[in-house]
């Protein structure tokens, strides 16, 4: 009896489960608004380890020259933003639902990732792992 009782329940039990749990979770998650972009940018490690020295006067970062200004520096997997005049922030790019990195936009102090539509604040302790940052003489060093 107990055979059988166990093949049962070896049997019934996961499909049962994932017809309870198993549709919502994947409508939730996988639902892709966007089929046509084959270019998802998932989480991967850093390019480089250790502080990464920034010159803002790169003609590459002449969005963040101004105060509100921010760019997605994907070849260092960075959110980056000026906060004030000497005051930046950076925060890693791979969102924390699941990683993608190529997909933010932001606006009223919230970055959002537009994959599934999750939204950040732009201070350190929102949801985005923030990064230690030092501007000076035109050089704004990140510490990861």
């Amino acid at each position: 009896m107990k055979s059988k009782r166990r093949l049962f329940l070896k049997n019934a039990c996961a499909p049962v489960l994932f017809s309870i749990m198993g549709i919502p979770l994947i409508e939730a998650c996988s639902k892709n608004e966007d089929s046509s972009d084959n270019s998802l940018d998932f989480a991967s490690p850093p390019s480089s380890s250790g502080p990464i020295e920034i010159d803002i006067g790169s003609s590459k970062f002449n969005a963040i020259r101004s105060i509100g200004g921010w760019m997605n520096y994907t070849e260092e997997n960075l959110l980056l933003i000026r906060i004030t005049e000497n005051d930046f922030r950076a925060f890693d790019n791979a969102c924390p639902h699941q990683g993608v990195r190529n997909k933010w936009s932001y606006e009223e102090n919230t970055f959002t990732c537009s994959q599934h539509g999750n939204s950040f604040s732009n201070e350190c302790g929102g949801g985005l792992k923030c990064y230690e940052t030092t501007f000076k003489d035109n050089i704004l060093t990140v510490t990861r």
